[in-house]
């Protein structure tokens, strides 16, 4: 203004100053909705800001934090690899954007997202410590497919039986596990086996097609047609 003082200038530097002073004043809303943990308002308030402030790292940051706490893995991510990519050196997006797909069951893409993680620092000891969680699940779920592979069905069992013990706080690898074991038993015609296994995984996921198929082929085994 000083340098160009003209009508229309002014107009427009007045109207970003006022849009400036409401952005801060729903910033300061949305921190107080965080921190009193409505999660769902803070949101709301994050999303009429970022329309804005389309390229502010620890908006969206911020925003995922929330999402995880809805119980929208899908959307934190989107927002973490966002900020990922807008901040240099993000460690910290990539190692919470591992944990989320980690926890989600996908080990194979957190795995990849642990190790750019480390990429940026290698001395990461959040980053390091998942990395060799998450790399020895994963390679005893790919030798365990192997055996699958391969026929191996008793090898097989055991080493999910190993899966199992390597993470044991996270539901959904010991459900994964055991639905593959049910299957080892009924590919191993153990029917007793693979009908209790897969009981067991219907009990946790009544829809999960796999254990279906898996129970009814040991069901024929044992010949109960009915079941």
């Amino acid at each position: 203004l000083k340098s160009n003082p003209s009508n229309n200038e002014e107009r427009e530097a007045q109207t970003q100053l006022t849009k400036s002073d409401e952005l801060q004043r729903l910033h300061s809303q949305a921190l107080s909705a965080y921190q009193q943990e409505d999660y769902e308002a803070a949101i709301s308030l994050l999303d009429e800001i970022l329309a804005v402030c389309v390229w502010d790292a620890e908006l969206r940051e911020l925003r995922a934090e929330c999402y995880i706490k809805e119980g929208e893995p899908s959307k934190a991510i989107s927002d973490l690899k966002a900020a990922a990519k807008l901040k240099s050196d993000n460690t910290e997006a990539f190692y919470k954007i591992s944990r989320i797909y980690y926890q989600l069951g996908d080990h194979e893409l957190s795995l990849s997202e642990v190790r750019e993680c480390l990429k940026l620092d290698q001395d990461h000891k959040q980053c390091f410590s998942l990395y060799k969680q998450v790399k020895k699940l994963n390679k005893q779920i790919e030798s365990a497919e192997e055996l699958i592979r391969e026929g191996r069905y008793e090898d097989a069992i055991s080493k999910y039986d190993s899966v199992m013990k390597t993470e044991p706080e996270v539901p959904i690898y010991t459900t994964r596990a055991k639905e593959r074991i049910c299957h080892c038993f009924s590919k191993n015609q153990q029917a007793a086996e693979a009908i209790k296994v897969c009981t067991e995984v219907l009990q946790l996921e009544s829809t999960n097609v796999n254990a279906l198929k898996d129970r009814a082929e040991a069901y024929l085994l044992e010949d109960l047609y009915e079941e």
